[in-house]
Formats: structure tokens, C-alpha cells, sequence
């Protein structure tokens, strides 16, 4: 027995244009505040994106238990970012306490609270709420050296281009389907590959941290991630926008749309932060 595929009510443009423009907005954020502010610039931009992906998944996926939820979630991106603020040498394993502290702390919350419905689904859902804003912290780890900054900016400038590419190329060319009723091809998975790694050559031929060889490899690798989470992201959009709910108005139908970008945006950044970590590491 097969259930039909979730339709939006939203448009390709609807779907598409605004989160083009937010990734453009949110690299622009996070490679100018450093330039300007240094390391309390990335604190910042990265602060900024992780309380704003706290907010509209809470507000997008209809998690059970909203107030419990963002402030389990406030602090779990506050403590993530401390745990590599504080220290004089900081590492990437220092996550795993404040993962692990947060997860208790949402079971506690979602057993608490009353009544319990949908309590798996809201449990899951504020559990990969946890791991993006925790992952997003290690784009705290990118900048601390000149490599580092320079490293930073190529990977940032990828996947950029690969969210900015993916979701153009979708716009008018969303072929061959990857899943019913999400409007995300292959055609623009493959593109968008090519245009991080393009990128990322262009960027680095700009410092000295890396050659073009590796340049090509962490762009390619950080945009084949970035297009993979966002065609995760897209499946979050299609379910929080499937048919029409009778009770909610069109005012609130607006207001939703315009979260959706964030989370379009920044779990594909969350997902390639500690990637970058690990090519800065192993290339």
C-alpha cells in the first residue's frame, strides 16, 4: 500500500527565489562580519544564523512543546559556541558534551510537557534541531589562522554558489525528479557540484593556503554536501507547506513562507561545517 507524494502550496518560484537570495545573504554574513570584526564577527554572524534556524524550525515544523523547544535550543547554540570561544585550544570533540547535555534536556522537556502528543516526532524532530546548531559552531574553528581564514572563505564561497546554482538551476530545469512532489533534479545536483569546485578553484587562486588541486577537492566535496542537505531541506519545506490547513490564515501562510529560507540555508551549512574541518585536516 503507497501514499501519495506531499504536495506544496507553494510555487517553484516561492520555493526557489527566496532561498537563493537567503544564501546569498547568509555567506555575505558570514565572510564580511570576520573581514570586518575578526573572530567576534564569526561569532556573531554564526550566533545570528543559529538562533534564526532555532526560531523558524520551531515555528515551520509545528514542533510540540514551541517555548521548551527554542529555549533548549537558545542555549544549546550559546553553549556550543562557548565550548570553542573559552578555551585557548579548542576542538571539534568539545561538541559532544554539550550534544549530549542538550539531548537529555529535550527529553526531559518533551516528557514534561502536557498533553504528550506526537512526542516521537517532536523528540526527532528538536534532535536534528540540536545537532544543525551545534554543528554550525564549528564554523567557529575555521578562522583562528590565516590558513584558516583563507580556507574558510573558499569553502564558504562553495557552498554559496552550489545552494545559489541548485536552487536557479531547479527554478527551470527540475529533471530529472529526485523524489515525488519536491522540485529538486539531478541536473541541478551535478551543476551545482561543478560550480562549488569552480568556485572554490577561483577563490583559492586568490591566497596561498591551498593549490588549485585541493581547491577543487574541498569545493567539490563541501558542495556535494551542501546540494544533498538541501534537497533534505527542500522535503522539510514540501511537508510543512503540504495542502491547505482550513485554520490558518493567510496571513500566517505568508509569514511561514518567509522562514522557510532560513532553514533551506542553514542545515546545509551545518552540514558542511565540521566536512570543512575534516579536509582542513586531511588536505
Amino acid at each position: 500500500m503507497t501514499s501519495a507524494a506531499p504536495t506544496s502550496r507553494l510555487t517553484a518560484r516561492e520555493h526557489h527565489l527566496p532561498a537563493a537570495a537567503f544564501a546569498v545573504l547568509a555567506v555575505a554574513l558570514l565572510v564580511g562580519l570576520p573581514e570586518v570584526l575578526g573572530q567576534t564577527g564569526r561569532l556573531a554572524a554564526v550566533l545570528v544564523l543559529q538562533l534564526g534556524l532555532v526560531l523558524c524550525w520551531a515555528l515551520v515544523t509545528g514542533v510540540q512543546g514551541f517555548a521548551g523547544s527554542l529555549a533548549v535550543g537558545a542555549g544549546a547554540a550559546v553553549a556550543a559556541d562557548l565550548a570553542f570561544v573559552l578555551p585557548e585550544e579548542p576542538e571539534l570533540g568539545d561538541l559532544l558534551a554539550v550534544i549530549g547535555l542538550g539531548f537529555l534536556a529535550l527529553v526531559l522537556q518533551q516528557m514534561l510537557r502536557r498533553p504528550r502528543s506526537e512526542l516521537v516526532a517532536s523528540l526527532s524532530l528538536s534532535v536534528l534541531l540540536l545537532v544543525a546548531v551545534a554543528s554550525l559552531a564549528a564554523l567557529l574553528l575555521l578562522g583562528r589562522t590565516d590558513a584558516g581564514s583563507e580556507r574558510a572563505l573558499v569553502a564558504l564561497l562553495a557552498v554559496g554558489a552550489a545552494l545559489l546554482v541548485g536552487h536557479l538551476v531547479d527554478l527551470v530545469l527540475p529533471r530529472p525528479h529526485l523524489a515525488d512532489g519536491v522540485p529538486r533534479g539531478l541536473v541541478a545536483v551535478v551543476l551545482a557540484v561543478l560550480a562549488g569546485a569552480a568556485v572554490a578553484f577561483v577563490a583559492a587562486g586568490a591566497g596561498d593556503a591551498l593549490d588549485g588541486e585541493r581547491a577543487l577537492v574541498h569545493g567539490g566535496v563541501v558542495a556535494g554536501v551542501a546540494a544533498l542537505t538541501a534537497l533534505v531541506a527542500s522535503y522539510v519545506v514540501v511537508e510543512a507547506t503540504a495542502g491547505d490547513d482550513p485554520d490558518e490564515t493567510a496571513g500566517e501562510q505568508n509569514v511561514s513562507r518567509w522562514l522557510l529560507p532560513v532553514i533551506q540555508v542553514a542545515l546545509p551549512l551545518a552540514a558542511c561545517a565540521p566536512v570543512v574541518l575534516a579536509l582542513q585536516a586531511t588536505l
